[in-house]
């Protein structure tokens, strides 16, 4: 059901077709306890581990041609504290992946960590909702070019501490005021679609791409197949996050090579 009709929808595709797909691929890895995992809708109780081996599974990644990683510590996400910095510091000194790390990301010196230990990009989220003079300090002493800023949404309003607190931030304001900032790498999960399999929020990225078109937006959560990265990329994003469909084999490593440049 999940590969098959995608695999003929691009069988069908003109090379010149072919030659234009500009979307990056971006596997995930969720870290719980050093494992790699990965939850249903953002809820901990609806966890399953997919390997205990997450910098084998980037190796993985990187033999498959993929350039990109989105590393997230669940654990430290939960917990305000960064808990798998190393297994961010293994996979960046054994792969040669451009690696955003996220979670539990709460001080200046926690962000030092984090590129110290190899990842190219933090990716924030709650600290630039909850945080905001925090967050502006960040911008001025790393860069926005240091920053993958998070979005995640139910009904178009942010939630944050790992999805745990709901908030009444509209994520058009709130995205109006931080490219004011200088923001301009920007990821969004519609969290109802995360895990499960169920299709991107492809409307939700158009409207994103439409009214913020010069940001570069990667698509996060409830891709299910190589049709599904198509519409992503229809629809403005830069970039699409891919997690679950990989790991229960709805879209295999082969499948994506279309998409590797």
């Amino acid at each position: 059901m999940g590969s098959k009709p995608a695999r003929l929808s691009y069988v069908l595709m003109t090379n010149k077709q072919i030659t234009n797909i500009m979307i990056e691929i971006i596997p995930a890895i969720d870290l719980i306890d050093g494992k790699c995992v990965r939850l249903s809708q953002g809820d901990y109780s609806q966890k399953t581990i997919y390997n205990d081996n997450p910098v084998e599974v980037a190796k993985q990644f990187q033999d498959a041609g993929i350039r990109r990683l989105h590393l997230v510590d669940l654990d430290g996400a939960k917990s305000g504290k960064i808990k798998n910095i190393s297994v961010l510091e293994k996979i960046a000194s054994q792969t040669s992946l451009i690696i955003d790390f996220g979670g539990g990301v709460k001080t200046a010196s926690d962000f030092k960590s984090v590129l110290n230990a190899g990842a190219k990009f933090v990716a924030v989220g709650s600290v630039a909702v909850k945080q905001p003079r925090i967050f502006k300090e960040w911008l001025n002493d790393f860069g926005a070019d240091k920053i993958f800023l998070g979005t995640d949404v139910n009904d178009n309003k942010l939630a944050v501490s790992a999805w745990q607190e709901s908030t009444d931030v509209d994520i058009f304001e709130f995205l109006e005021e931080k490219t004011r900032q200088g923001i301009n790498k920007v990821f969004s999960t519609d969290i109802s679609k995360d895990g499960m399999l169920i299709g991107p929020a492809v409307e939700l990225y158009q409207k994103l791409h439409d009214k913020f078109p010069k940001i570069e937006l990667v698509a996060s959560g409830g891709v299910s197949c190589v049709d599904d990265i198509y519409e992503v990329e229809k629809a403005g994003c830069a970039g699409v996050i891919i997690g679950k469909a990989i790991y229960e084999g709805r879209i295999t490593l082969q499948d994506l090579n279309i998409f590797l440049r």
